[in-house]
């Protein structure tokens, strides 16, 4: 009882460092001293260097071990989103980990890194073991990798159908299609939003992906301008569309046509 007295003075109050600290230790030769860690929810970060940073500690004795610093050294791994760091009397430190959820591919100078949503960068990544995941290319696209799962849920049916994108001239995206096209989408996230989702419903009424065309081009409101391959012996695909099915979506006002006078 005494002891945990003098633990809870030590702990609330401002007691003096010098006479805190004699005081402290006297409680850890007491009995009060740490002796384990216990990791709670660490699947991605390396078990060892947690118990590497919690046993880091200038003492041992339980009420002098400084569980915020201990928390700031932790939050300096990538892959953590938060940690919690408490005391367990009499013996054990209990580290709480908060781990991040991959959600993209970043590729900036020829190197590959995991991110999350927020574009926090959680390890490197080999070329010949890359998940399955988007990659998103160029300087700070990691940055709007939210803005970019934002737009993409504003189309959903084309989600299975997208490789990638790429952050062109830190304004906009490039949409990358598993079939090899590319959809140049215009600046503002609504403003991508709404073009995606209306190249959703042409691709729908028309099946433009997968058709041979090489790039389609909405930067310019009410403008859809589709690029074919130049390659010798390649094919124009048609772009008349097919007649709708009767249950298919009506085009919303502001949805581009496919215009054959604006195929270049």
């Amino acid at each position: 009882m005494v002891v945990a007295i003098v633990i809870a003075l030590l702990m609330v109050f401002r007691i003096p460092h010098v006479i805190g600290t004699s005081v402290g230790e006297a409680v850890g030769e007491a009995g009060f001293a740490m002796k384990r860690v216990e990791i709670k929810g660490a699947q991605k970060v390396p078990q060892l260097q947690i118990y590497n940073i919690a046993f880091d500690q200038p003492t041992t004795a339980m009420p002098l071990i400084d569980v915020e610093a201990t928390r700031q050294r932790l939050l300096g791994f990538g892959w953590v989103r938060d940690a919690r760091v408490s005391r367990r009397f009499p013996d054990t430190l209990v580290v709480d980990i908060v781990e991040r959820k991959p959600a993209a591919i970043w590729q900036h100078n020829q190197r590959l890194a995991l991110i999350d949503m927020e574009g926090v960068v959680l390890e490197p990544v080999r070329m010949d073991a890359m998940p399955d995941l988007p990659l998103v290319i160029g300087p700070a696209a990691n940055l709007h990798a939210s803005e970019l799962g934002r737009l993409v849920d504003a189309a959903p049916r084309l989600q299975p159908m997208m490789a990638g994108a790429s952050w062109i001239g830190g304004r906009r995206w490039d949409i990358r299609f598993q079939s090899g096209e590319i959809l140049a989408l215009p600046e503002g996230e609504e403003a991508g939003k709404r073009a995606l989702a209306n190249f959703a419903r042409m691709d729908q009424a028309t099946q433009l992906l997968g058709r041979g065309f090489v790039r389609f081009d909405m930067r310019v409101p009410g403008k859809f301008i589709v690029r074919v391959s130049n390659e010798p012996g390649s094919s124009v695909p048609s772009i008349a569309p097919e007649t709708p099915p009767k249950d298919a979506p009506a085009e919303t006002p502001g949805t581009p046509g496919i215009d054959p006078a604006q195929t270049i």
